[in-house]
C-alpha cells in the first residue's frame, strides 16, 4: 500500500495520529508558539557564537559554479535565499572542495589556486548578509560557516566517475562500476588532501566565514575512511587509525587558523548499498543473505548486516568534545548507497528507487539516532536532519523535539529551495503558503544526476522558466518517473 504523504493529512490531530502509528515516542506540538516558542530561542554555540533562533540551513550543492570553481549567479542566489530563510545557523552553505579532483561535479565549487576563490567565498557570505538584512533582522546573531570536502569514491570532476577511494569496496564497486583495479589514495595522498582541507579552512576564515565544517557524512572521503577497516597502514584497521586524518585536520586547521570554529556534519550510521528491484523499482538491500557479513560500514554490524551499532559513532563524538569540538550536524547513510534513509521521500530520483517503507518511517529514524547522540553525548550542540518531508507539518515536529531537549537546531534543506522564507514564517506565526511547500519530487536530485544545475524545478519559477526544466520533463517521461 502507497504510504500516505504529510500533505494529505489536513488535521493536526490526523497527523499526529499517524506519527504515533510510525513509532509511540514519535510525536510532535498540537501548536506553534512562533516567536515565543522554543524555535526563536537564542543558543551559544561556542564563546562568543550565538545564534539567534533554532532554524539551520543544511549545506546544498547547487551543480552550478563555474568550470574554474567560482560562484554563478544561480549560486550568488541561492545563498541569497538562505539569507532571506531567517534561520540564523547556515551550516557550510555549500560543499566546497579542497581540491579539483576531489569535486563530485564539474560545477562544483573549489579550491582553485588559479583563480580569487577567496572573493568568491566572501562574496558568498555577503549575499546571506544582504538576504537577512532584506528581512529586516539583523545579523549580529547569525553564524555561516563553510563545508570543506574531497568527495573521495565518488569524484567526478570532469563528468565521468574518477573514484578516489579510501579501500575497497566489492559491493560498491559493483553498484557503481567502479573498476576494482583502480589504484586506492596513497597514505601521501591522504595527508596531501589534508593539508588541503587546511589551506581551504585559511581561505574560508580571510573570507569572513565563522566556523568551517570538516565533512564526516554521505560517503565521501573523510567518511569512508572511518569504515576503513580493511585498508592498512597508518589510515585504516584500527579506529585510531581510521580517525588519523581528521585529527590531523584538525590539528593543522588549529595552529593556521586561530579563532576559527570547527563543526563536523556526521553520517552518524551507514547501511549496505541499495538497488532497485527490476520487477517493482522497490528498493532493496544488494546484501540479500542476512548470513553474508559486511564491514563496509560505520554504526552499523557487520554480521547481521543492517543492524545499527553506535559503539564507534559515539566514541568518535567522545573523541570530538576531548578535542574541543561540539557542533555537530547529525545525519544518516549517503544518498548514494541509500536515498530513502539519508533523503526521506515518496518520489525517488532518477538514480533510486521507490521506498521500501514508509519515509515517514525514516524521519523518525534520523530523529531516533538524534535522540540517543543527546543521551550518550550530552556536552554535544546537535543539529538534526530529514525534517522536509514531513512538509506542513516540519514546524510542529521540530517544535516538539528542541522544546524535549533532544535537539538544539532543526536543521532544513530541500524546504528552502522551493520557499526560503519557510523558517521565517513559522517563527512569525505568518501562515505557511501551502503552494511553495516542498513535496519531495526529488527533480532537485534528478537534475544534477543527469548534467543540469540543482534547484526546485516544480515550484521555483526561476527554474521553471529554463530550458532545462523541459529536459528534466522529458527525461522523466522516458524514465517514467512521477
Amino acid at each position: 500500500m502507497k504510504p500516505v504523504s504529510p500533505g494529505h493529512l489536513k488535521h493536526i490531530d490526523t497527523f499526529r495520529e499517524h506519527l504515533l502509528s510510525i513509532d509511540k515516542t514519535f510525536d510532535c506540538a498540537l501548536e506553534l508558539n512562533g516567536a515565543e516558542g522554543p524555535l526563536a530561542q537564542p543558543l551559544t554555540l561556542y564563546p562568543g557564537l550565538r545564534a539567534g533562533n533554532r532554524f539551520a540551513i543544511h549545506p546544498m550543492e547547487g551543480w552550478d559554479g563555474t568550470p574554474n570553481g567560482l560562484p554563478s549567479e544561480n549560486t550568488l542566489r541561492r545563498w541569497h535565499r538562505f539569507g532571506t530563510s531567517g534561520a540564523k545557523l547556515i551550516w557550510g552553505g555549500e560543499a566546497f572542495a579542497v581540491q579539483a579532483d576531489g569535486r563530485a561535479n564539474p560545477n562544483q565549487l573549489f579550491m582553485n589556486p588559479d583563480v580569487d576563490i577567496e572573493r568568491g567565498l566572501a562574496e558568498l557570505r555577503e549575499q546571506i548578509l544582504e538576504g537577512h538584512s532584506a528581512q529586516g533582522l539583523q545579523t549580529d546573531d547569525l553564524v555561516i560557516g563553510l563545508q570543506l570536502t574531497h568527495s573521495g569514491r565518488f569524484s567526478r570532476p570532469d563528468g565521468p566517475p574518477k573514484p578516489r577511494a579510501a579501500y575497497r569496496n566489492p559491493v560498491s564497486d559493483r553498484k557503481f562500476g567502479i573498476d576494482p583495479e583502480v589504484p586506492l589514495l596513497t597514505d601521501g595522498e591522504l595527508e596531501s588532501i589534508g593539508e588541503n582541507y587546511v589551506r581551504a579552512a585559511v581561505l574560508a576564515q580571510r573570507a569572513g566565514f565563522d566556523f568551517v565544517d570538516v565533512k564526516c557524512c554521505h560517503s565521501y572521503l573523510l567518511h569512508e575512511l572511518l569504515s576503513a577497516r580493511t585498508r592498512p597502514g597508518t589510515y585504516g584497521g584500527s579506529f585510531e587509525n581510521r580517525i588519523r586524518l581528521f585529527k590531523r585536520i584538525l590539528a593543522g586547521i588549529r595552529a593556521e587558523c586561530p579563532g576559527l570554529e570547527i563543526g563536523v556534519r556526521l553520517s552518524l550510521i551507514d547501511t549496505p548499498p541499495y538497488e532497485a528491484n527490476p520487477d517493482t523499482r522497490v528498493g532493496e538491500s544488494m546484501i540479500r543473505d542476512e548470513d553474508e557479513p559486511y564491514a563496509m560500514g560505520f554504526g552499523m554490524s557487520a554480521r547481521p548486516p543492517h543492524d545499527v551499532d553506535l559503539e564507534e559513532p559515539i566514541r568518535f563524538l567522545r573523541e570530538l568534545v576531548e578535542l574541543g569540538i561540539t557542533l555537530v550536524n547529525v545525519t544518516l547513510g549517503s544518498p548514494y548507497f541509500c536515498p530513502h534513509i539519508q533523503r526521506p521521500a515518496l518520489y525517488p530520483p532518477s538514480d533510486g528507487y521507490l521506498p521500501p517503507e514508509d519515509p515517514l518511517a525514516n524521519v523518525f529514524r534520523h530523529i531516533s539516532m538524534t535522540r540517543r547522540v543527546r543521551e550518550a553525548v550530552g556536552e554535544l550542540t546537535l543539529v538534526g536532519t530529514g525534517y522536509s518531508y514531513l512538509q506542513e507539518w516540519l514546524p510542529y515536529v521540530a517544535e516538539h523535539e528542541v522544546n524535549a531537549g533532544h535537539v538544539d537546531f532543526v536543521g532544513i534543506g530541500r524546504m528552502v529551495l522551493s520557499y526560503p522564507e519557510f523558517p521565517l514564517h513559522v517563527l512569525n506565526n505568518t501562515p505557511l503558503e501551502r503552494r511553495r511547500i516542498c513535496r519531495t519530487f526529488s527533480d532537485c536530485t534528478t537534475a544534477p544526476r543527469n548534467g543540469m544545475p540543482s534547484g526546485c524545478y516544480p515550484l521555483d519559477q526561476h527554474y521553471k522558466d529554463t530550458a532545462d526544466f523541459a529536459s528534466l520533463k522529458r527525461l522523466k517521461q522516458e524514465m517514467r518517473l512521477p
